[in-house]
């Protein structure tokens, strides 16, 4: 995945998700290097990758409700 395509991706779970852009940043990032660490498939690393950012978004916003 290109950086553009990677950053467009950030913009929208952060808007999906209502969380600020630096944080969703660095959880894709993080996710991505975990993700990518030794894989050798590498098709559909980016649907895993933001679905993982995603659900951790909303486990945060749920517990600190």
């Amino acid at each position: 995945m290109n950086q553009h395509a990677a950053e467009e991706l950030v913009k929208a779970i952060a808007a999906e998700t209502h969380a600020p852009m630096e944080t969703v940043s660095r959880m894709y990032e993080e996710t991505w290097a975990a993700f990518s660490d030794g894989a050798r498939i590498m098709d559909y690393l980016t649907v895993l990758v933001a679905r993982r950012v995603r659900e951790n978004l909303r486990s945060l916003r749920t517990d600190a409700h």
